[in-house]
C-alpha cells in the first residue's frame, strides 16, 4: 500500500501547477478529536477526527486563488520514519464561514472595511497503532508580499501541522477559542483572547513562536512533505519570532491566560505564530499552534492623547537637568477636558485639570506621568510618559599647555553632576579634529583662534554644552633671505617671529642677542647663522641664513628658465651683487619686439607677452645700472625659454 501511495503521490507532484499565489490565506491552523479504537486483521487502530482551518482574505484575495483551495491537499505522516500513511487530493472544505469583526467603537471615525472567510477541511483517519505518533501536514504557497516583519514573505508558503502523540495517549487536541483579530489600531490598546480549551482538562500554556515555510513559487500547492521544522522564517531586526509586533507597552503574551496585550506603534502587516502547550501529570504531551497576519491600521481616533517626546530616552518626554520645575506640553487632539497625573509615589495631590500644567517635584526621580483626555467620557483616551528630573548638571571645561603650533593642549573636564557618575564626552577642536575620552590632549598643526566645543552627559542622560576658545600662536621664525654681498660691505640682519632672539655662530656678527645684529665681511667667504627664535606665548623655533661675500660685483643672470608653473625656475631675472641701482631690465624677442621692462631688480619675467605665453626660443636681454662708486654701466646677453 505504501509503494502505490508513492506512485501516486510522485505522479501528483508532477501534475500540479498552479499559477494564482495564495496571498490571500492569512493564517491556519490544524487540530483533532480522539474518536476512540478499532480493530481489523488482527491490528489495532486509532481514529481521529482531523480539522484544518484556513482563514482567507476575501476583500483584496484573488477570487481564483481563494477557489484553488478547494479542495485541500493533507498528508499524514509516520513521526518517527517520516514515511506517507495517507495523502488526500480530494478533501474539499464542509463549511465556509464569514467571520464576524467583533469590532464595534464610536471613538473611532474611519473603521476600514474587511472580509474573513474561515473554511475548514475534516478528515477522519484511522491510524495503526505505534509508539511515535504522527504529524498531519497543509502547505500552500505564497505570503502575502507586505508582511514587514520577515525576510522574503512573497516567494515563500506555509506550513500548517499538527502532531498527533503516541496512541498509548489518547488526547484531544487543544482548540482555540476565538478568531483572529481582523482590527488592531495604531496607538491603541490590544486585548486579544488567543487561549484555547481541551477537552481533556489538560494543562495549557501559551507563547508565540516561529512560523514555518512552505510550499515555493514552482508547486504553490504541492501534495505535502513531511514539515521540516527547523526550516523557519527568518526575521528581520528588531522583530523576531518572540515579538513579532513592535509596541509601547510591548505586544505580550501571557503564558498562563493567552491574552495578547500590548500597544502596537507601527502600521503594517506582521506574522505572529502563537503555540499552546498541553501538559498532562505535568509532563507536555503535544503543541497546537495557530499562525496569524496581524494589521495595524490607523484608525483615526476621534481623541487621541498625547504629550511630545523630547528626550531620545524611551517613551520620555523630558530629561530636566536644570531645576526640579517641569511644564508640561500638550498635543492631544479632540478633547475639552483633561486629567494628569504627575507620577509622585505615595501622593494624591500631585494632579492638575490644566490644558499644559507645570508641576515642581520635591525630589530627582524618573516619573511616569499620565495625561487622560475626556475623563469619564464614551470616548476618552490617556498616554503614559516618563519625566526625569535630575539637576544639576553643567558641561565646562580647561586647558593648559604651550600654546604653539604642534605641541599638545591638554584639556580637562570640569562638568558638575548631581548624579554621577558622568559617562560621555564629545570633543570638537575647532580644526576638524575630534575626541571621545574624558582629558584628551590635542596638538593644532598651525596657529590661530579655535572655538572646542564639549557635550557631556551624566548617566541620567542629563546633557549639557560648552564652547571655549583657544588661542594657538601663528609662529614662524625667520632668519631673513640669503644674501650675496661684496666684500667690504655690511648686511643689516632682521630676523622675525618672536621677542627673544640668539645668533649663532657669532663671527663678524656686532651683537647676537638682537634681532638685527650688524654683520660685517671684510673678506670673501660663505657663512651660515643660526637663530634661536622665543615668541612671546613661549614657543621656540629656529631659522637659517646663509652669506655669500664675492670679491667684486657682478650680475648672475640664467642663460635658461621654464616657466611652466611648477614654482621651480619660473622667472627670469638678474642677480646683482654690490651694485648700487638698476636704471631698467629689458628683455626683446628675435623680431626686436620688447616683451619685458623692469626698473627693480626684484620683478621678473614671467615669460609671458601680450597676455599670452610666449615662444619658446632665444630672447635678448640689455641691463643698465649703476655701481656702488656711482658709475654707470651696461650689459646684455641672450636666455632661451623652455616650456
Amino acid at each position: 500500500m505504501n509503494n502505490r501511495l508513492l506512485i501516486l503521490l510522485s505522479l501528483l507532484l508532477s501534475l500540479t501547477v498552479f499559477k494564482a499565489k495564495a496571498s490571500h490565506i492569512v493564517g491556519g491552523e490544524v487540530t483533532y478529536i480522539y474518536l476512540g479504537d478499532s480493530t481489523g486483521g488482527g491490528t489495532l487502530y486509532h481514529k481521529y477526527k482531523v480539522s484544518l482551518s484556513i482563514y482567507e482574505d476575501c476583500l483584496n484575495g484573488q477570487p481564483e486563488a481563494i477557489a484553488q483551495d478547494n479542495p485541500a491537499f493533507i498528508g499524514v505522516f509516520d513521526a518517527s520514519t517520516k514515511a506517507p500513511v495517507q495523502i488526500d487530493t480530494n478533501l474539499f472544505f464542509i463549511s465556509s464561514l464569514t467571520v464576524p469583526v467583533n469590532f464595534s467603537n464610536s471613538c473611532v471615525s474611519n473603521i476600514p472595511a474587511t472580509c474573513l472567510l474561515k473554511k475548514t477541511f475534516v478528515k477522519s483517519y484511522a491510524l495503526p497503532n505505534n509508539s511515535h505518533g504522527y504529524v498531519v501536514s497543509y502547505e500552500r504557497c505564497c505570503r502575502n508580499a507586505s508582511i514587514l516583519n520577515v525576510s522574503s514573505p512573497g516567494n515563500q508558503g506555509s506550513t500548517y501541522y499538527c502532531i498527533i502523540p503516541p496512541t498509548s495517549i489518547h488526547n484531544n487536541s487543544a482548540v482555540f477559542k476565538n478568531y483572529p483579530p481582523q482590527i488592531i489600531c495604531l496607538n491603541n490598546p490590544l486585548f486579544y483572547d488567543n487561549s484555547a480549551t481541551d477537552a481533556d482538562g489538560d494543562s495549557l500554556s501559551y507563547g508565540f513562536c516561529p512560523a514555518l515555510k512552505g510550499a515555493n513559487e514552482n508547486i504553490i500547492k504541492p501534495i505535502p512533505y513531511y514539515p521540516i521544522f527547523n526550516d523557519t522564517v527568518i526575521y528581520l531586526s528588531p522583530y523576531s519570532a518572540a515579538a513579532p509586533m513592535t509596541g509601547f507597552p510591548a505586544i505580550h503574551i501571557d503564558p498562563v491566560s493567552g491574552l495578547i496585550t500590548g500597544t502596537p506603534n507601527r502600521l503594517g502587516r506582521y506574522l505572529v505564530t502563537v503555540y499552546c502547550n498541553e501538559y498532562r501529570s505535568g509532563i507536555l504531551i503535544n503543541t497546537i499552534k495557530r499562525e496569524f497576519q496581524f494589521v495595524v491600521t490607523d484608525c483615526s481616533k476621534v481623541v487621541v492623547a498625547d504629550i511630545p517626546q523630547h528626550s531620545t530616552d524611551f517613551n520620555t518626554y523630558i530629561v530636566n537637568c536644570t531645576d526640579y520645575t517641569v511644564h508640561f506640553e500638550n498635543t492631544s487632539k479632540g478633547g475639552f477636558a483633561y486629567h494628569w497625573k504627575f507620577g509622585v509615589p505615595g501622593a494624591t495631590s500631585d494632579t492638575s485639570d490644566d490644558f499644559e500644567p507645570t508641576f515642581i517635584y520635591s525630589d530627582t526621580g524618573t516619573f511616569t506621568v499620565k495625561l487622560v483626555v475626556n475623563p469619564g467620557s464614551t470616548c476618552p483616551d490617556s498616554i503614559n510618559r516618563f519625566v526625569k528630573v535630575y539637576p544639576k548638571f553643567h558641561a565646562a571645561f580647561s586647558d593648559s599647555g604651550m600654546q604653539c603650533p604642534g605641541s599638545p593642549i591638554y584639556f580637562k573636564d570640569l562638568s558638575s553632576a548631581t548624579i554621577k557618575p558622568i559617562v560621555f564626552w564629545q570633543w570638537s577642536f575647532g580644526d576638524g579634529g575630534t575626541a571621545t575620552e574624558q582629558n584628551p590632549a590635542y596638538s593644532y598643526p598651525f596657529g590661530g583662534t579655535f572655538n572646542v566645543r564639549l557635550i557631556s552627559k551624566n548617566i541620567k542622560n542629563c546633557v549639557d554644552t560648552t564652547i571655549g576658545q583657544v588661542i594657538i600662536e601663528t609662529f614662524k621664525p625667520f632668519a631673513g633671505d640669503d644674501t650675496i654681498i661684496v666684500k667690504g660691505e655690511q648686511i643689516q640682519f632682521n630676523a622675525q617671529g618672536g621677542i627673544n632672539y640668539s645668533w649663532s655662530p657669532s663671527t663678524n656678527l656686532n651683537d647676537t642677542s638682537v634681532y638685527n645684529p650688524l654683520g660685517t665681511y671684510p673678506d670673501t667667504g660663505r657663512f651660515a647663522y643660526f637663530v634661536h627664535v622665543v615668541s612671546g606665548y613661549g614657543c621656540i623655533g629656529d631659522d637659517t641664513i646663509r652669506v655669500t661675500v664675492v670679491g667684486q660685483s657682478e650680475f648672475v643672470v640664467p642663460t635658461a628658465f621654464t616657466p611652466n608653473g611648477d614654482g621651480l625656475n619660473d622667472y627670469f631675472k638678474p642677480i646683482a651683487v654690490g651694485y648700487r641701482g638698476l636704471k631698467y631690465f629689458r628683455v626683446y624677442n628675435r623680431w626686436g619686439e620688447r616683451v619685458f621692462y623692469s626698473t627693480s631688480l626684484e620683478q621678473g619675467w614671467d615669460g609671458t607677452y601680450n597676455n599670452a605665453h610666449a615662444d619658446m626660443g632665444t630672447y635678448y636681454w640689455e641691463i643698465s645700472y649703476t655701481d656702488r662708486f656711482g658709475k654707470d654701466g651696461f650689459q646684455k646677453g641672450e636666455v632661451t625659454l623652455i616650456r
